[in-house]
């Protein structure tokens, strides 16, 4: 098998790093005083509680044997965010709850358990199932006090990779994510890449009151995309991440984020990129900085080749804004984590490492532009003044028609490629998610028509812009939706109805 070697993940150049230093340090400050800010009135009298400075710790793994995977997932107050108890949201007491990882051909049982005050469901971000039945089925209600059993047969020939679960019960969605439901979910093949080290990293947000209750929020966030004012790495505040030098770390990453995107830098080093969204590339490309919209996940190479300390930290994103709100939706610049690397002259096992089995079959990635499209279809993502939020707000849609679940959007034709052109008439960046089919880009602001097939299922597509995507109806036909990933868009109405038959 061809070999990763050390040069592609090796250090940024001297002035690289001194700027990285720079920008670092104004990123260090933003991400404390947001952590800070949030938890006040929960630490000690008096007394702010900002980073951790704990190791970072990762959710349990729950995985498949004999080919299944059975698990009782229970959704209920009482997670403890950044070491403290709070009134959070979690999957089994935690947040993010345990990453279920399974294999291709497996099938995957979840029992869920509603012991919360509201409706809630279930969906399985990214995997290629069923949308109907006890599937991946977005239309069931889960009552509180009430539970729900679904079953999800992962197929044979499944991309492996990272994806993830969150409920998606229409009006309730932004709410219960940013309240701390969420997992990672993996589905592992014979034929991906294997580094020294894996770690599951899940992104999110949240803002907390005095009292550890989530914060609600108001007509504004809601409008422009809630980001909270506490940044969490699996649940912790600016945790460190300790890696051994010379060790060469596959990252998987999830941004779990109800609104915020994420642009992702480790100072003083270059990421290998293995893919996004559960779909590989056809091999590692280097890059400096990655960039990921709420929904988003990527798989990342990280090798640390110097001792010292680096954070890892997410760069500003301005996403855009709403003029009429007077309102921006940037991103800001905030640290998520330090990475720690011992110093070398004290040994290690894993320092003499210097490549990652990489499988032949990750540069044979389909691609669809030279196939013959059999229907194209154009939708614009709408958001005008209308009578939403009680009246006088901003309506949410797909041609300027707010989600109706009774109405069918487009009518889809089982085994037939299709090429969608998504439009955006807003003045903000939308992340455009298609369930069931996952994508291939074809044409979009900055893309090289000469690059490598590139498959996401969360399309960020830019104001006033337009993205054209392929889309292989191959398989598994019903009701499904698409909508926008800024979570508190798709609860106010920027999300449609699919049907394949």
């Amino acid at each position: 098998m061809p070999e990763l070697t050390a040069p592609l993940l090796g250090r940024i150049s001297r002035r690289q790093a001194l700027t990285a230093a720079g920008v670092g340090a104004a990123a260090v400050v933003t991400g404390a005083v947001g952590a800070a800010g949030a938890w006040r009135a929960l630490g000690p009298s008096g007394v702010a509680v900002g980073a951790t400075s704990q190791a970072l710790r990762e959710p349990a793994v729950l995985t498949s044997s004999g080919g299944v995977l059975d698990v009782t997932l229970r959704a209920a107050p009482g997670a403890a965010i950044a070491g403290r108890p709070t009134m959070a949201l979690a999957y089994n007491g935690t947040s993010p709850g345990p990453t279920l990882s399974v294999r291709r051909g497996d099938v995957l049982r979840v029992r869920l358990q509603n012991d919360l005050t509201t409706v809630t469901n279930l969906h399985t971000h990214g995997l290629h199932v069923s949308p109907e039945g006890n599937s991946d089925n977005v239309f069931r209600a889960v009552a509180p006090g009430e539970s729900a059993d679904y079953e999800y047969e992962i197929p044979d020939d499944h991309p492996s990779g990272t994806f993830w679960y969150h409920p998606h019960h229409h009006g309730t969605v932004a709410d219960q994510v940013f309240g701390g439901l969420f997992g990672a979910l993996l589905v592992l093949g014979d034929d991906e890449p294997r580094a020294d080290h894996e770690r599951v990293l899940v992104i999110s947000d949240t803002t907390l009151t005095g009292s550890g209750e989530i914060a609600a929020a108001s007509h504004d966030d809601a409008m422009l995309g809630r980001e909270g004012e506490l940044l969490l790495v699996n649940g912790q505040s600016q945790p460190r991440i300790e890696v051994a030098p010379g060790a060469l770390e596959r990252w998987r990453v999830v941004n779990a984020c109800v609104s915020r995107f994420l642009d992702l830098q480790l100072d003083g080093h270059t990421w290998g990129l293995l893919g996004y969204d559960g779909q590989a590339l056809h091999g590692p490309t280097e890059s400096e900085t990655v960039l990921l919209g709420p929904g988003n996940r990527v798989d990342l190479l990280v090798r640390a080749s110097e001792s010292g300390s680096f954070a890892l930290r997410t760069l500003e994103v301005d996403r855009g804004g709403m003029a009429m709100m007077g309102g921006s939706a940037s991103s800001p610049d905030a640290a998520l984590a330090s990475v720690s690397v011992a110093d070398s002259t004290a040994g290690s096992s894993a320092a003499a490492s210097s490549s990652v089995e990489w499988p032949a079959s990750a540069a044979s990635v389909v691609d669809l532009r030279s196939s013959t499209v059999d229907r194209v279809r154009s939708i614009t993502m709408t958001g005008g003044m209308g009578m939403g939020m009680g009246g006088g707000g901003v309506e949410f849609g797909f041609d300027s028609q707010s989600f109706d679940a009774r109405r069918v959007d487009q009518q889809l034709t089982l085994g037939t490629i299709e090429e969608w052109t998504i439009g955006n008439a807003t003045m903000m960046d939308h992340p455009f998610h298609l369930h069931v089919w996952p994508m291939q880009i074809v044409s979009g602001p900055g893309r090289d028509p000469g690059s490598p097939p590139d498959w996401r299922d969360v399309v960020i597509i830019p104001a006033h812009g337009r993205v054209t995507v392929r889309v292989p109806v191959r398989d598994f036909g019903g009701k499904t939706v698409y909508h926008c990933h800024i979570l508190d868009h798709e609860d106010l109405g920027m999300m449609g109805v699919a049907e394949a038959r």
